[in-house]
């Protein structure tokens, strides 16, 4: 059928007013934010609190002073002697601030589907918090453990690849209940020093107990 320009008009003009009704009861920013309802909201909050910018900061320190990542095996969740020395430098920067909550991102290779990776991923995952806490973390204050599976491969191959196979830990927030964030002291938290002599010492670490993986995947 030929559309004349009278009815190519009326056309555009009904897209756009089903487009309006379609986002009309959206939360504003709703098109910014895809994440939950009441993100925008909550994101807002903690601006306004000052949480967000010295989550940042605290995390950008974490990063500089403490490797995040660990890898891991193919097809494995098992801990190597690698792994544990850098997890006993993390438990020890965690345990330094006792009001922050960290997360673990458990994650695969492309090998094998997609469900066995994902469970692989929190297998991974699980092995890094069961190990953190055996170095003194509270498990509480390990507010989540996510498995993205092979979804976010750093290098985008099919072939078996050491440096996909890892667990990411992050800093997540703060211990709402803690005295500390109560009060609004954000920069004294962030800012505090801590004992290199001690992260010395726990290099020699423990080993954690770590579960084995069967099956095809990874």
């Amino acid at each position: 059928m030929r559309m004349t320009p009278s009815t190519l008009l009326a056309s555009v003009c009904v897209l756009s007013l089903a487009a309006c009704g379609a986002s009309a009861n959206r939360e504003l920013g709703a098109q910014v934010d895809t994440g939950s309802f009441g993100n925008s909201t909550m994101h807002n909050a903690l601006i306004q609190t000052g949480q967000m910018d010295y989550t940042i900061a605290l995390a950008q320190r974490f990063a500089a002073e403490v490797p995040d990542t660990v890898t891991f095996a193919f097809n494995s969740a098992q801990l190597t002697r690698e792994a544990t020395s850098i997890l006993d430098r993390q438990a020890n920067f965690i345990r330094q601030f006792p009001e922050v909550r960290f997360k673990v991102f458990g994650h695969t290779d492309l090998v094998g589907s997609q469900g066995y990776n994902k469970k692989l991923g929190q297998q991974r995952a699980n092995a890094v918090v069961a190990y953190l806490v055996s170095r003194g973390v509270s498990k509480s204050r390990l507010q989540a453990v996510v498995s993205f599976g092979k979804t976010r491969p750093l290098i985008q191959t099919n072939a078996p690849e050491e440096r996909n196979r890892r667990t990411v830990t992050e800093v997540s927030g703060f211990v709402k209940s803690n005295p500390m964030v109560l009060n609004g002291k954000y920069a004294e938290i962030v800012w505090r020093t801590y004992s290199r002599e001690s992260a010395a010492r726990d290099h020699g670490g423990t080993t954690g107990t770590v579960s084995e993986v069967a099956g095809s995947g990874d």
